[in-house]
Formats: structure tokens, sequence, C-alpha cells
């Protein structure tokens, strides 16, 4: 016996629309593409971004977006501070930096100037004493004429025309020694044209001689034995002084000319070394102030403005 079995039957056909929800659909669709254009319009025109702080300040919502806003202005108060007082530091240690440089500057150039100034001093004692070896020994100048007209021509030119002048007719010490003593029989007697009553009064005359103690004795022989000590201390100047007053002076005038020349070329060569001693110095330099480090100009941070209120919220 078979056994049958029945299923219930499906319907496979489409399920019929309701011919209320068509329009229904239509209208919801035109109602969005409407507000979605509205909202791209007013958004585009500006009238949107205008309009929300407004609704949000209506709504009560502007203290929560200035209490967002606060913390991002701090921040930024706070970096623009930081950056300030970092750029001030900066510039302080670079001006301090500048300041030791120009100090040190300063000094290395005060330090050069002193040199050369000590280097010139020394270069003409060196020359003033060469050109005195010279004319004592009775040696050309040479080279150290040049020298002399460099250095000493300007402020001391008598001294180096006597000394250039000496230099070409020499006059030693010991010279003028020697031909003093071939003198000596000469000038402790008359002159040459000398008459018999003059000698006789001289020699009468120096048989009394009226004079104090302390003072020299004017005898010839005594005179010319102060005048040879004056020579071998290289006083020619009160050898000169002993020799003018002798009997015999007459016979000594090339001698008195040479011992004048002498005399007069010792101190052109004094006035010439007291001139490379007493060579100016440069004026030290001033130390350079230190300068104030220069501030940055202040940052300050942008404000926070809060959007306007056009509208004030009525309550119900």
């Amino acid at each position: 016996m078979q056994e049958m079995t029945f299923s219930p039957m499906v319907d496979s056909r489409p399920p019929s629309r309701s011919p209320r929800r068509g329009p229904a659909v239509a209208l919801a669709a035109l109602i969005l593409a409407g507000l979605a254009g509205g909202a791209w319009y007013g958004w585009h025109t500006g009238w949107l971004r205008t309009a929300l702080p407004q609704a949000s300040t209506m709504l009560g919502s502007a203290p929560a977006t200035s209490s967002s806003a606060a913390p991002g202005g701090t921040t930024a108060a706070i970096v623009a501070q930081g950056n300030l007082i970092a750029t001030n530091a900066a510039l302080a240690d670079a001006t301090a930096r500048l300041t030791a440089l120009q100090q040190r500057l300063a000094e290395l150039n005060q330090q050069a100037i002193s040199a050369s100034g000590q280097a010139s001093r020394a270069e003409a004692v060196l020359v003033a004493f060469a050109a005195r070896r010279a004319v004592e020994r009775g040696q050309p100048l040479g080279y150290l004429e040049t020298a002399l007209r460099v250095r000493f021509g300007d402020t001391q030119p008598t001294a180096v025309d006597q000394i250039v002048a000496a230099a070409q007719k020499p006059v030693t010490i010991s010279g003028l020694t020697e031909e003093f003593i071939k003198l000596q029989p000469r000038l402790s007697g008359g002159p040459a044209n000398e008459g018999i009553g003059d000698w006789l009064s001289r020699q009468i005359g120096g048989l009394f001689i009226i004079r104090h103690d302390d003072m020299p004795s004017p005898a010839p022989e005594s005179r010319l034995a102060r005048a040879r000590a004056a020579l071998a201390g290289e006083r020619v100047d009160l050898a000169i002084a002993e020799v003018e007053r002798l009997p015999g002076k007459d016979a000594a005038t090339d001698w008195l000319a040479h011992a004048r020349d002498w005399v007069a070329t010792e101190r052109a060569l004094d006035q010439i070394e007291s001139a490379a001693l007493s060579t100016p110095t440069v004026a030290p330099i001033p130390t350079p102030a230190p300068t104030s480090a220069p501030t940055a100009p202040a940052q300050t941070a942008p404000a926070q403005t809060a959007p306007a209120q056009t509208g004030t919220a009525h309550r119900p």
C-alpha cells in the first residue's frame, strides 16, 4: 500500500505592491533631495556657516564651544612664551660671546701696537749708540748716516748735521790729548811776538799771586796739569777753559777749534740718544663697553574670539 504525502503548495508569484506606498516614497525622495540641495546651497554661499554659530548660541551651546577652544589657545600661548624665552637666551649668549671677542681683539691690537712701538724705540736707540761709537772711534758713518736722517732728521736736524760733519772730519779724545801734549811748552810760555818788557812783566807777575785758599792756582803749570786731568776724564770743556787762560793760548787756536767741535758733537750725540729714549709710546686703546643683549619682540598668542551673539534665546 503506497503512502501518499501532500506538501503545501507555495505561491511563487511576487507580492503585489500596495498601491498607496509608491507616491509616499517618491514624496520622501523629493523632500530629501530638496533638503540636500538647500544644505549645499547654504554651505556654498556661507549662510549655513553663519547660521550654525547663531543657532548654537541660541540653544545654549556657546559655553561648551568656548570651553573646548580654551585649551588650544592656552597651549599656543605657552609655546609662544617658551620660544620667546629661548630666543632671548640665545641672543644674550651670542652677545656675550661677541663682547668677549671684541675685548680680545682690542687686547691683541694693543699688544701689536705696543710691540711695534717698542721695536721702533729699540731701533732708534741702536742707531744712536752705533753713531756714537763710530764718531768716537773716528770711523765713517756709512749706512748710519741714512738711518740717522730717517730716525732723527725731522726732530733733531741740527744734531744730525753736526754728527755727519764730525764723521767726515773726525776728532777723537786721543787725538786731542796728543796734540795738547805737543803744545804744552808753547802754552806755558808767552806769545811769539812777546817783547822783553812783556816778558819781564809776566815773570814778575808770576812771583806774587794773591788768591783764596779754596781757589785753584792760576799758575801756568797748575793750569796745564788741570787741563791734562780734564782730557784724561774726557772733560774737554774744562780743558778748554784752562787753556784759554794760559799765556800761550794763541798757539792753541787749532786745538781749541778741534776741542770745541768735539764738545759740540758730544752734545749732538746726547740729544739724539735722549730723543731715542724718550720716543712716545702709543696710548692704550679703550676697551669697548659690553653691549646689552637685544630682546626679541614679544610674541602673543592669537586671541580666541567668541562668535558674536546676534540673537537672544527666549525661554518658553
